[in-house]
Formats: C-alpha cells, sequence, structure tokens
C-alpha cells in the first residue's frame, strides 16, 4: 500500500520529468533538483528551528544543572523553554522524514516503471541500465563518495552537527557509508543515481540555507559559555566515582532497613545540615532518640560527624524515590519542599508518618516555592510571623487543611549569631576573630564604618538571572570605585553546577584580581561573610543570614524576582522577600547601578539605623530568638514519645 501511493503520486511527478528530457536518467536529475526546490522551504524552516536549539543549549544545560536531582521540574521547564522560544521538535526532523517518501516512491518507479510513465522507456544512461542491479562499482562508489561529502559538509558547516562531540559526527557518518555502501548494491542502480544526486544537491542547500539563516548572526559562538567536556581522564574518574557510589549505597541502604528508626532527617546535599544542626544537637542532648540522617550527597559532611545517636547514610537522588516510598520512621524532617508533587512521594509502607517541613530561610512560602510545595506535608516549622500568616492564607485560598504549625523560629541565626559574638568576644590574638570583628583586620569592632577600609562582599544566589548572569560588569564597574576590598564569592551551588560559567567569570576579571578585588570559591570558612561589610546580593537568603547574624546592613540588586509561583499574588500577602529589602538595608535597580557607590556610603554611613532596624525585626518578628533549638527539639521529642506511648495497632 505504502509502494502503492508514493509510488503513484513521485510516478506522476517523474512521468512529467521524462516528457520533458526524453531520458530517464535526465529525468532523474530533474526530479532531484524539482524535489530539493518544493521542499526547501522545509529545509529553511529546520535551519531556523535548529538555530534556536543552539541557542537554548546554554540555557538547557543550565537548566539540566540546576533541577539535575528534579527530573519532573526539569521536564516542566524544558517545555516552558522550548514554548517561550518557538522551538519544534518536529520541525528538526522534517526533512529527515520528507526524505522517506521520496526514497520510497522512486524505488517505486524504478522497479516498476512501466505502471507509473507511459510510452517506451529506455533504462540506459550513460551505459548504465538505471533498472538493473549494478553490475559494477560505478554507481555505488558514487553514492558513498557523495554520502561521505555531505557528512563531511553537515559535520563543518550544519548548525547541529556543529556542536555534537566526535562519535556525534563521525559514528552517524561512518554508519551512513556503511548502510550507502549496501543500499547502492542492494537497489537498482537508478535509485543509487538518485541517492548520489540527492547528497549533491543537498550540500548546495545547506550552503544556501546558512546564507539565508546565518547561524553567526544569530548565535554568539565566541561569548556562549558551555560546560567544558570532559577528558578521558575525567570520565574514567567519574565512572569510577559512580562505581563507588553505587557500592557504598547498597551498604548504607542496607543498613538503614535493617533497623527500627523513629527519626529521620533528610538533606538533599551537604550544605543542608546546618538548617538541621541545631534540631539535632539539642535531640541528642536531651532525649535517648536515635537520629538517622540521609543523605544525597556521598561527600556530605556529616559522614565526619562524631555524636552519640547519630547515624548518618548516602542514597543517591534517584535511588532516594524508592527509599522515600518504603520510608518507615516514625518523624521525617526535611528541606525539601514538593512532597508528592513530583518523585519523592510519601510512603507507601507506613500511612502515619509525621513530615515536617523546615525551610532554608524566613523567605515567603507563596513566593519562593512552587504552588502546592509544602501542601504534603503535616507540620510546618515557621521561623517568623510570615510563614505562620501564608501558610493559613494559603490554607484559606485553596480550601486546604490545616496543617500543625509550630513557631520554633530560625535556628541557624541563633547558631551563627552567638559564634559571631563568641569570636568578637575572643580578642584579636585569635585570626578568624580579628577577621569577623569589623571591616578591615587589626580595628576596633567600635571604630565607624566612614574610617575604614570597607570589605563589600558579592554574594549572589544560584538561580536563573542571578546577579552574576544578569548585571554583573555594570556592577563591578560601579563597586571598583569604592575604597576598600570587593570580594566575589558565588553560591557553591553555581560553581559546582555551572563550571563554564564561573570559568568565564574569572578569565574576565584575571587581570584584576589582587589585595583589593578577589574572586572567592574556597567555601571552608564563613569569616569572609561576616568579616565583610555589607553583603551585597540579589534574592539570596544569605542577606538576611548576613543581616540578622552581625546587624550591618545588605544591599539589594533588583535583578528580576525569582517567582516560583505565577499564583502568589492570590494570597494576599506581600512577601517578606520583598518588604524586608528596604528593612535590613537598601535596594538599587538595575539600571541605576551607576549610583552603587553612593548607595554603599550611604549604607556605611547609617550603620546604626539599621542596626537598630534589624534588632527590632529580631525582637518583635521572629519567633523564639536564641530558643529555637529547644523549641523544633522539644516538640520533635515531644512526638516520638507520643509514638512511644501508643504504638500502632
Amino acid at each position: 500500500m505504502i509502494d502503492l501511493i508514493f509510488g503513484t503520486v513521485f510516478g506522476f511527478l517523474m512521468q512529467f520529468c521524462y516528457a520533458a528530457t526524453g531520458s530517464f536518467g535526465w529525468a532523474i536529475v530533474v526530479f532531484t533538483a524539482l524535489t530539493k526546490i518544493i521542499l526547501f522551504p522545509i529545509s529553511l524552516i529546520s535551519q531556523k528551528n535548529s538555530i534556536i536549539m543552539v541557542k537554548m543549549q546554554p540555557v538547557l544545560a543550565d537548566l539540566q544543572s540546576m533541577y539535575e536531582s528534579e527530573p519532573g521540574v526539569l521536564m516542566k521547564e524544558q517545555k516552558a523553554l522550548y514554548k517561550k522560544e518557538k522551538y519544534s521538535a518536529i520541525k528538526a526532523i522534517l526533512p529527515l522524514l520528507a526524505q522517506i517518501p521520496l526514497i520510497i516512491g522512486v524505488i517505486s518507479v524504478v522497479n516498476n516503471p512501466e505502471r507509473h510513465i507511459s510510452g517506451d522507456i529506455y533504462p540506459l544512461f550513460a551505459g548504465i541500465d538505471l533498472f538493473a542491479l549494478p553490475d559494477n562499482l560505478l554507481i555505488p562508489a558514487l553514492a558513498v563518495l557523495s554520502t561521505m561529502f555531505l557528512c563531511v559538509m553537515q559535520n563543518k558547516y550544519n548548525v547541529i552537527s556543529r556542536e555534537q562531540g566526535f562519535f556525534g559526527k563521525w559514528g552517524v557518518a561512518l554508519f551512513l557509508v556503511v548502510f550507502t555502501g549496501w543500499f547502492s548494491f542492494a537497489v537498482a542502480a537508478g535509485v543509487g543515481f538518485y541517492w548520489t544526486l540527492n547528497n549533491l544537491l543537498s550540500v548546495g542547500v545547506l550552503a544556501l540555507c546558512n546564507i539565508i539563516h546565518n547561524p553567526k548572526k544569530h548565535i554568539d559562538y565566541e561569548n556562549r559559555s558551555i560546560k567544558p567536556k570532559l577528558t578521558k581522564a575525567e570520565k574514567a574518574a567519574k565512572r569510577d566515582r559512580k562505581a563507588a557510589e553505587k557500592a557504598r549505597e547498597k551498604e548504607d541502604m542496607r543498613r538503614f532497613f535493617s533497623v527500627k528508626k523513629e527519626l529521620v532527617f533528610y538533606s538533599d546535599s551537604s550544605g543542608f545540615y546546618k538548617y538541621f544542626q541545631h534540631f539535632i544537637e539539642y535531640i541528642t542532648d536531651n532525649s535517648d532518640i536515635t537520629v538517622h540522617y540521609l543523605t544525597a550527597d556521598i561527600d556530605d559532611q556529616v559522614f565526619s560527624i562524631d555524636m552519640p545517636r547519630f547515624e548518618a547514610y548516602f542514597c543517591s537522588a534517584h535511588g532516594m524515590i524508592t527509599t522515600f516510598m518504603k520510608m518507615d520512621a516514625e518523624v521525617v524532617v526535611m528541606t525539601m519542599p514538593d512532597l508528592e508533587v513530583y518523585h519523592y512521594k510519601r510512603s507507601i509502607v507506613k500511612k502515619n508518618i509525621e513530615y515536617i517541613y523546615t525551610d532554608h530561610g524566613t523567605g515567603s512560602f507563596h513566593l519562593t516555592h512552587r504552588k502546592g510545595a509544602i501542601d504534603h506535608y503535616d507540620t510546618i516549622f515557621c521561623y517568623s510571623k510570615n510563614h505562620n500568616e501564608e501558610v493559613r492564607a494559603m490554607e484559606r485560598v485553596y480550601g486546604l487543611p490545616e496543617k500543625k504549625l509550630v513557631n520554633v523560629g530560625f535556628g541557624l541565626i541563633d547558631t551563627l549569631a552567638k559564634a559571631f559574638e563568641d569570636l568578637q568576644n575572643s580578642g584579636t590574638d585569635n585570626k578568624d576573630a580579628r577577621f569577623l570583628t569589623n571591616d578591615r583586620i587589626g580595628t576596633p569592632a567600635n571604630a565607624q564604618p566612614s574610617t575604614l577600609n570597607p570589605q563589600l562582599l558579592v554574594a549572589p544566589s544560584w538561580q536563573k538571572d542571578n546577579l552574576l548572569d544578569h548585571c554583573l560588569d555594570p556592577l563591578l564597574e560601579g563597586l571598583l570605585s569604592v575604597k576598600g576590598k570587593i570580594i566575589i564569592r558565588p553560591h557553591p551551588e553555581y560553581v559546582k553546577r555551572f563550571p563554564g560559567k564561573m570559568k568565564a567569570i574569572i578569565d574576565r576579571y584575571a587581570d584584576r584580581i589582587g589585595d583589593n578585588f578577589e574572586i572567592q570559591t574556597d567555601f571552608s570558612s564563613n569569616s569572609t561573610v561576616y568579616g565583610s561589610s555589607i553583603v551585597i546580593t540579589d534574592w539570596s537568603s544569605i542577606a538576611q543570614e548576613f543581616s540578622f547574624t552581625t546587624k550591618k546592613p545588605s544591599l539589594f540588586i533588583n535583578t528580576p524576582m525569582k517567582v516560583m509561583n505565577p499564583e502568589w499574588q492570590k494570597i494576599g500577602i506581600e512577601p517578606m522577600d520583598i518588604w524586608i529589602r528596604d528593612k535590613i538595608g537598601a535596594s538599587l535597580d538595575i539600571g541605576n547601578l551607576p549610583d552603587v557607590k553612593k548607595t554603599v556610603e550611604g549604607l556605611l554611613a547609617n550603620g546604626d539605623i539599621y542596626r537598630s532596624a534589624i534588632d527590632d525585626l529580631l525582637e518583635n518578628y521572629m519567633y523564639n530568638k536564641g530558643r529555637a533549638a529547644e523549641a523544633g527539639g522539644e516538640y520533635i521529642i515531644g512526638q516520638i514519645r507520643l509514638t512511644r506511648a501508643a504504638p500502632d495497632q
């Protein structure tokens, strides 16, 4: 049926070509040229679509790095990007799809010419019988050589092929050459002749498409930030690491499921322990409960912790899917939103687990989390008044059942503030203490900022539209005129996930690095953060941590707002992320970056005013100042004791 349909359609066109030329060989030449002309708009569509894909590659790479442990979110973000950029996967393969009916039609016509072409047909062309199988190497050799030529030109000039690795380019080329060699012997010589002409004309089409839609006019090849490709040694090391992780995961999961567990803390990576530390230490100091700490990071710092009744386990992000489904604890504490929304589900083994959500910061739930991100938790640990108000408002707006809200306070701030105070009081003999006490080493802590050389710390977030990607150059242009030291300290996740971008930044400012300018990628110490005069950020929660800990102001650059929930305005509460910017510091629009020096000097000069405002927020807006560990720890201990008193029936 396929042969009949395509043979009939293209048979009419071949009949026209034969009638015009009087030679079947020349008819194939004209037929091939006509089909290329007819299908040229499709080739142009595909070219334009391919340019869009290549332009998107850095963004796609960023998305893959950003959501590597959230495949559901990654797919959603990719679809949104394709829609925004008007990219179509179907358009990408249109020329290939168009060739299928063409080759079928040519085979049908050549095998049954009398069915499609009227009159006497002479199969000889340049002494070759086009209706018969090849009796020498001429046609197959031409087909193979033309295929090789086309592959070389595509690998060099095709906008998509240029992006592929060695195997992607030459592996496919080798397959096509071998296939062509076999195919041209298996079909009539006329088909091989068409194949050769089609390849040669495809090179011309490629050249014309590149003239009409020149990739270099649309793609900034020189300044694209692409994740560096791994060397052979790096690939081998990656394989070895994967094998070691798999073995470690198997052993740790055997241990995890072999013991009875009352309390589990789950962490995405090493950096999240600081949000649990105060609770864990309080629980282990004030109860007989064993804390089971589950992490998706094999290098998590928790594996070096020596603490009574504290057990740590590694499970990969992929393995965590089934681990969550088989969870058998009484209480599970997490900082990860979107429970039950994507691939991490509530347990199907134990239905009455109490899932507790504790956030990374004081940011507003209805702005910085996706819609429904905390809907499937039983209990929410609230750090400040906005958390309590927002959860209740979301429940009213969406008709959700009430969750248990525990006003615990922000334990991380308590921990950091105590450490900062201890370092301030430890004297100048302690190097770290000297560094943390003031705006420059060796200067008394109570010295006036105007008499100092301030240390300005640029510490942005790592998500989309962060300061480093959006406006670093104009920001630094203004900051470098401020007397003092400037340190760029990217988020650890930015360094890990976007090495290409990070390298580009370091290379761009290599000639500026010195005593008064530093790009810092060693995150082993917080002395840089808390020894700074001002933190400059975008929408990162580091500003709250810095200002609430040191009582110093922060400067916010108004990059595009980080909005995870497009329906946030339905909740009817102004997010803390917005109004706090002018309470603990100042905010500056990107268009006003030339004024950054003036803004910084104003913040330094009004340090006492901001200290008073920050103290007021801590006293009247945050819960349980200095007592968050006790408030959260006692709640968890109490819930465990309740389960002991009323075990499952």
